[in-house]
């Protein structure tokens, strides 16, 4: 599995190529550049060793990755204003990192791209070995491929998913895409083909990590409570539900597709019929069969409606998946290298989706964002100094665009805005609705008072006391402000006294 990043600086390779060559000459000197070699090894090294650990499910590697990559671009850099510096030996390590001679591919994780192969056109198999062999790992003997070819229920299904489904199967498909790297190793570990993954959650939810049921299943594979302990998931210390968690659902989920191969002879139907339908009558079904497919008559009509469209559609989904092209689908080309940032002042889902605007994205932040941090309420406060998982391009989107200027101080007010229905209920009850802390427990918690505001430019002391819910006098007497102007200079913090939250 690779997780690859875009180099700062596309023209650097080249332009070091090219001085590589005419300093060949004088590597013999490179003696006494001995300390920027090993430098450079060093940052190699780091850079293997986070990519190594970025693969096995840590994605707070994907920043050291890039700072070992950003190091071996500076010593490059260096190393070509020396006469007699050794630049091809640099050069090499920086290729190397690049394209993957040592250490991976390092172009930039893009997803949606068509490929030769006409049959296997998922830019995810043309990236994975593993998953180009995903169906293999399915049971012995199944035909998966004639099924596919000749069975109705599952052409309905393809049907449907090609027709009035198309657009909800590529968000699902682009959902998956920025959680791929939490999800896919747990199945990749238990030996389950992808596909299947991909099948299942496209039916559950889309990939929206908080869907809930109205029978109380939730998650992005939508576990319901009971099931969900089974197999480690529930309430943790905080209160978190981890069924909402992506990586933790898939690998409950991944226990429990092998769970049921163990008891089911590894049938694949059987298997998702008791996802969807329960696994005891999927078992009494099996058991009673005679050896009869699951597809006759006499097994599949008794399975209820709901299952019965159940199994076809996620078939058909993992089919599509890896075999868009073959029936004109195409998914969305994404980036999706992993990263992280750090709240640089209290925030939430909601501000930041408004602040980061669409940056390139059809739809813009907010579902990403919300499905990578589960943990978080979409209007919940998140503190200052809090990291977030998010694609690297969020990251960058966040620097120039959330921590300060028009479009942070545009953020800021609207989500700060009470609707119609919130003033109502404040002028009915006399209490001001408070938001949600953080954490996806359904239970809503009081937000924190605030005890001080930095002014931003264009802010008055009128305009602060209303956001806040102040008395004008009280926080003007706290501030050692005069009336009737009430002069407030950018930058200054004020105490927030005699205010409502």
């Amino acid at each position: 599995m690779k997780f690859e990043f875009r180099y700062r600086h596309g023209p650097v390779l080249a332009i070091a190529l090219s001085v590589a060559m005419l300093g060949a000459a004088a590597a013999g000197a490179a003696d006494r550049y001995e300390s920027t070699y090993a430098q450079m090894d060093a940052a190699a090294t780091r850079y293997r060793e986070a990519q190594l650990r970025l693969a096995r499910g840590d994605d707070t590697a994907a920043a050291a990755m890039t700072t070992a990559l950003e190091d071996v671009e500076d010593l490059a850099r260096g190393c070509m204003k020396q006469k007699r510096c050794n630049s091809a030996r640099v050069i090499t390590v920086y290729e190397g990192m690049l394209r993957g001679h040592d250490f991976g591919n390092t172009e930039p994780m893009l997803v949606g791209e068509n490929h030769a192969d006409p049959d296997h056109a998922s830019p995810i198999l043309a990236a994975s070995p593993q998953a180009r062999q995903a169906l293999s790992q399915l049971p012995d003997g199944h035909q998966f491929d004639a099924m596919v070819e000749f069975n109705e229920p599952v052409q309905a299904a393809m049907r449907d998913w090609l027709t009035h489904r198309r657009a909800f199967l590529i968000d699902a498909h682009e959902n998956y895409q920025y959680m791929r790297y939490l999800m896919y190793p747990e199945y990749q570990r238990s030996g389950l083909p992808e596909a299947l993954l991909f099948g299942i959650m496209a039916q559950e939810s889309g990939g929206k990590v908080h869907s809930v049921s109205r029978s109380g299943a939730s998650g992005p594979l939508q576990f319901m409570p009971a099931t969900g302990y089974r197999f480690g998931l529930g309430r943790d210390g905080s209160g978190f539900d981890t069924r909402f968690d992506p990586q933790f659902a898939a690998r409950a989920n991944a226990a429990y597709i092998n769970e049921r191969f163990a008891e089911l002879n590894r049938n694949l139907e059987y298997t998702v019929a008791a996802y969807n339908g329960g696994e005891g009558r999927a078992l009494r079904l099996f058991q009673q069969s005679g050896g009869r497919p699951f597809w006759s008559p006499e097994v599949y009509s008794q399975l209820p409606p709901e299952t019965r469209d159940y199994v076809p559609m996620v078939i058909a989904a993992a089919w599509l998946y890896l075999h868009p092209k073959k029936y004109g689908l195409e998914f969305p080309r994404v980036d999706t290298t992993p990263d992280q940032f750090q709240l640089a002042r209290a925030s939430s889902i909601n501000e930041l989706a408004i602040c980061l605007g669409n940056g390139g994205t059809r739809d813009g932040w907010f579902r990403v964002l919300r499905n990578l941090n589960p943990r978080y309420e979409a209007n919940g406060y998140i503190p200052q100094g809090t990291f977030l998982r998010a694609p690297r391009k969020v990251s960058q989107l966040y620097r120039s665009r959330c921590v300060q200027g028009r479009d942070a101080e545009v953020a800021s007010q609207l989500v700060r805005a009470r609707s119609f229905g919130e003033n109502m209920a404040v002028a009915s009850t006399g209490t001001v609705p408070q938001g949600a802390i953080g954490i996806a427990t359904g239970v809503p918690t009081v937000l924190p008072p605030a005890k001080t505001h930095s002014v931003r430019a264009g802010e008055n002391l009128v305009a602060i006391a209303r956001d806040y819910r102040c008395d004008l006098k009280e926080l003007a007497q706290a501030n050692r402000l005069q009336p009737p102007a009430y002069v407030v200079r950018t930058g200054v913090v004020l105490r927030l006294e005699g205010c409502g939250r």
